[in-house]
């Protein structure tokens, strides 16, 4: 899909379509050397809460899908993390967003070998267990890194990629990937509204 990228015009996006998302990113701005390792720290990006209030109302699903390394470097705990997103689901329960599972990986990568962090597929057959409906080709993932690019690959999904730079160079592995890019998950929420990825070409 490399030539249709920015173009969203020939895909049918409906209820039968699961979202898949990163969190780091592309809905909470990402702690510069760092992890968002407690609710202090974590910050929406610009748009992101009305972006998923838009999406929820198009796809079926919202599945967010996280590596959170921090845990397996002991930096954070899982209790952390799970406090972490409760807050985070609270106030977009609140803006009428409703995500339906969080699956993350825990693991540090130096230290142990799992399937689960992303490039792994773990997370996506935890979501197809827990939800048996998905189909991943009617999935799309969305995510700021080439691991995320690589994991919707991976399950067949259409891959987006966030380049909030609006940089080539700045992923070019990633960018290379993807089917479709944009700045931020507002600018593709209202891509698929409008049926059409205009709002940033490579």
């Amino acid at each position: 899909m490399k030539g249709q990228r920015g173009n969203l015009r020939n895909l049918v996006i409906d209820k039968r379509w699961t979202l898949f998302l990163d969190r780091d990113g592309v809905i909470n701005k990402k702690v510069e050397n760092d992890y968002v390792k407690d609710w202090s720290q974590f910050d929406f990006i610009d748009g992101a809460i009305e972006a998923l209030k838009v999406l929820g109302q198009i796809f079926g699903r919202m599945i967010i899908v996280t590596n959170q390394r921090g845990i397996g470097r002991g930096l954070m705990t899982d209790e952390d993390l799970a406090l972490i997103h409760k807050n985070m689901m609270q106030v977009l329960g609140e803006k009428g967003v409703h995500i339906d599972r969080i699956y993350y990986c825990p693991h540090d990568f130096e230290k142990e070998v799992c399937n689960c962090r992303k490039p792994g597929i773990d997370l996506a057959l935890r979501a197809r267990k827990e939800f048996p409906e998905i189909n991943f080709n009617k999935s799309v993932m969305v995510g700021d890194s080439i691991h995320d690019m690589q994991f919707g690959r991976a399950m067949g999904m259409l891959t987006v990629y966030i380049n909030s730079a609006c940089d080539d160079a700045a992923e070019s592995d990633a960018i290379e990937l993807a089917d479709i890019q944009f700045k931020d998950l507002f600018d593709f929420a209202m891509a698929i509204c409008d049926g059409d990825g205009e709002s940033f070409h490579p």
